[in-house]
């Protein structure tokens, strides 16, 4: 059973195409960085002042289902100091007591709190010059800077276990990516005015210090990367003379530039969990035990950093680059044959475990820009998967812009080199100079990574196109857009930043790759639970409903949607508690209609004619109610034969509910009572006692019976599968009855498990114990099942209990 979904990052027809240039000569870049942002270049420099050293000690372990979110710095007894001449050192430690005093120009960090903990080795930080109690925080657009400084910021890494690098400082504001090492990191930041003047009586250099720990994550699934390449390919990639001669274009240097952009893909999500108030969760990458690159040193020092697979294809780089499989090409008549051939080779190589999901980015090395064709061809991004592998596919036509280390991070950002289309592509006709073929590279596969987790297409954020802006999180300012024609920004607030939507952070929350090794366990099987109960809907799931995103009518995305954690979680407090999410919620359309009717775009106001909804529970389960208002209506209600009314609950499988293969069932032990005398000659009425149930099953579920002590017995479905069938007995003369069901479903009904009214005790599982996913009917309290409905045509395709008081 195959169903994987396929998602493009662009529908235009005219060529999308990539640009250029990237990361290791620094004065390449210098020449072609815009006017409008100064100093913006970040370089390997040898640093006016030395570092002192700090002992490492082991991390502090964190708090029991999420760290504790970053709140902004306060005052300790890490005071920053006016030089380094005033910091003494002994023994190679900082001093513990005799507070310094604090530089006016000393640098602090506001996206991150002395002590905190952290879970990626690359980590991007924020600071400004001056404190945060005194200025505000000077990354938000309403802070007024009243004397902006500007400089270069020096990055003392712990033990000098990286490279000493710089970043510019512009308007007194700074964005920089720090390298960590398990456990706890001291890090020394030093801040040199531009033209330093030393008139004044203070010396140039402005010091501030932060301790992180860093704990890498064992507990979640990794993000494998994959390089394809045909099985006669060059391995080389795309990439323009000027960057040729400075870099090279071999498949180490391709290495390098896609393990960069992972680190970054890592830095900036997690950089959005915390803004979002589940600081420090974030995916973590598959890392080996190898030479270093992302500190651009030579000869390269070893560190565990992301591995880089190398799989090769059964396919020639012609076969790759017809103009069939391009994904641009509108008359391509195989456009998604690259996802299909880049699953079955990562499946092939991967080899996942049964019952073992892994996630792959891969990237096809091949890709070639086509000046005559007008096409980029071994190229498609897309994303998805199916339950063995999610896979996100994208190209290499930009893989030339990218930065190959840290300190070329920023000046592939900033680098306005135009494209030469003669050599490689401007994807999209929106990637006309250097930075901007970074931020469509980089950011369109994010997008597909996205897809990968299972996200779908939002009206805003990366998950829309926001990752044209993906370069704004990495620096203070913006170059000139070839894109927007505009000259460019010395400063972007925070708020025009590129986003992951409120909607995917919650996603990522209850994600398996984005677990914690302190969250508690949580089952994947048990599913969500709908009822449809007189006027509302009952929602029910033993790991708890997390939040409902509502869409109107047939929309491809979510416009409104309501959280049901126990407070939406802010930055500076706790990440709400999974397990503090409520196990059952009621829900009335006409809250849905407004909410909708106040959150849908001025150009999509209409009436409403149907609700859809998708409910995600806490272990990362989705159930989708294709229209609210069929759970409530008429036809989702039943009489019994002795004039109660039942109801549905929401169906599993994929088989139709109203078709002509329809049965309806209503359990004779709900409505009939039989008479009986008892020894002294009375005359009782009884319910009916339902004495054992018949399955006949092969793989699937092929039919119900019900048998009852009077001998008589009821048919659901079919007698198919195994002959005669298997048959659970209740124990009658102890009253034991059915109080549930555990399926296994997925497009039809896999197998069954039946619950029953004594505490713990249930039949064996019938049918296909491995189909599908798990899913736990029990009615809502007050309410007992009534009977059965189902689609019964070769075999059971769908299923709902009926349920009555």
């Amino acid at each position: 059973m195959k169903a994987f979904r396929k998602v493009s990052h662009a529908t235009s027809i005219k060529s999308r195409n990539s640009s250029t240039t990237t990361t290791k000569n620094n004065d390449m870049r210098k020449d072609n960085r815009s006017s409008t942002t100064l100093d913006t270049s970040s370089e390997s420099t040898s640093p006016p002042n030395s570092q002192a050293d700090a002992d490492s000690t082991s991390a502090t372990m964190a708090g029991s289902d999420a760290t504790v979110t970053p709140r902004r710095p306060i005052n300790t007894n890490r005071y920053s100091v006016m030089s380094q001449s005033a910091l003494s050192v002994v023994n190679g430690r900082l001093p513990s007591s005799s507070p310094q005093l604090l530089s006016p120009l000393a640098p602090h960090i506001t996206s991150i709190s002395d002590g905190s903990s952290t879970h990626q080795k690359v980590l991007l930080i924020r600071g400004q010059i001056g404190d945060y109690d005194s200025v505000g925080d000077l990354h938000l657009s309403g802070t007024p800077v009243q004397k902006p400084y500007d400089g270069t910021l020096f990055i003392f890494s712990h033990q000098d276990s990286f490279p000493v690098f710089s970043v510019p400082v512009v308007g007194s504001r700074f964005k920089v990516l720090v390298h960590l090492q398990a456990g706890k990191n001291l890090l020394k930041f030093e801040f040199v005015k531009a033209r330093a003047s030393h008139s004044n009586g203070m010396n140039d250099g402005h010091i501030n210090f932060l301790t992180l720990n860093y704990m890498p994550l064992n507990a979640s699934p990794p993000l494998h990367l994959a390089i394809l390449v045909a099985k006669d390919s060059p391995e080389t990639f795309d990439v323009p003379p000027r960057r040729m001669s400075a870099e090279g274009n071999n498949i180490d240097m391709a290495k390098r530039k896609y393990r960069m952009a992972a680190y970054l893909w890592q830095a900036y999500t997690a950089d959005q969990m915390q803004r979002n108030g589940f600081f420090s969760r974030v995916f973590r990458l598959e890392e080996e035990w190898q030479p270093s690159t992302l500190g651009g040193e030579s000869p390269q020092p070893w560190r565990s950093e992301a591995r880089i697979h190398v799989i090769r294809l059964d396919k020639t780089v012609a076969e790759l680059r017809s103009p069939d499989y391009a994904q641009q090409n509108p008359n391509g008549k195989e456009t998604g044959a690259l996802f299909d051939i880049a699953m079955g080779a990562c499946k092939s190589y991967f080899r996942a475990a049964p019952g073992q999901k892994q996630y792959v980015s891969a990237m096809f090395l091949d890709s070639h820009w086509d000046p005559k064709l007008k096409l980029i061809t071994a190229h498609a991004a897309l994303g998805g998967g199916d339950d063995q592998l999610g896979l996100a596919i994208f190209g290499s036509q930009a893989l030339h812009s990218y930065p190959s280390c840290i300190q070329d991070v920023i000046p592939a950002f900033t680098d306005c080199t135009p494209t030469d289309t003669k050599c490689v592509a401007n994807d999209c006709g929106e990637s006309g100079s250097s930075w901007e073929a970074a931020n469509i590279g980089i950011g369109a596969h994010l997008h597909e990574v996205g897809h990968l987790f299972g996200l779908p297409h939002r009206p805003s954020g990366v998950m829309l196109r926001d990752y044209v802006r993906l370069n704004r999180t990495f620096t203070v300012g913006e170059p000139f857009s070839t894109r927007t024609k505009s000259q460019g920004k010395q400063f972007c607030p925070r708020e025009e930043e590129c986003a992951w939507s409120r909607l995917d952070c919650l996603r990522f929350r209850y994600h398996p790759c984005f677990r914690h090794n302190m969250d508690r366990y949580i089952p994947t099987d048990g599913g969500i639970q709908v009822w449809g109960l007189e006027n509302e809907v009952t929602v029910t799931a033993d790991a708890g409903i997390a939040w409902i995103e509502i869409y109107a009518d047939d929309d491809e995305m979510s416009h409104a949607w309501k959280e049901f954690l126990p407070r939406r979680a802010t930055p500076g407090h706790e990440s709400p508690r999974s397990d503090a999410c409520p196990r059952a919620v009621r829900l009335i359309e006409s809250e849905f209609r407004e909410q909708l009717k106040a959150k849908l775009p001025s150009d999509s106001k209409r009436d409403i004619k149907k609700v859809r909804l998708q409910i995600c529970s806490t272990a990362n389960v989705q159930y989708t109610i294709e229209d609210f208002g069929k759970l409530t209506g008429k036809a989702a209600r039943s009489k019994l034969p002795n004039g109660q009314v039942a109801y549905r609950s929401g169906a599993l499988g994929f088989g139709s509910v109203d078709g002509p293969d329809v049965q309806t069932v209503f359990l004779e032990s709900t409505y009939l009572k039989t008479k009986e005398k008892d020894i002294l000659g009375n005359i009782n009425f009884k319910n009916k006692v339902l004495r054992s149930i018949r399955v006949y099953h092969g793989d699937a579920l092929d039919g119900l019976e019900f048998c009852y002590e009077d001998a008589t017995s009821q048919m659901f479905g079919k007698r198919g599968g195994k002959e005669g069938g298997d048959e659970f007995t209740f124990d009658t003369r102890r009253g034991e009855t059915l109080a549930g069901i555990y399926l296994r479903a997925g497009q039809w009904i896999d197998g069954i498990q039946f619950i029953t009214t004594m505490t713990g005790r249930k039949s064996p599982l019938y049918g296909n114990a491995n189909g599908g996913s798990g899913h736990t009917l029990i009615p809502p309290t007050g309410y007992r099942i009534a009977g059965f409905v189902g689609s019964c045509s070769s075999w059971l395709t769908s299923l709902q209990l009926l349920v009555t008081r």
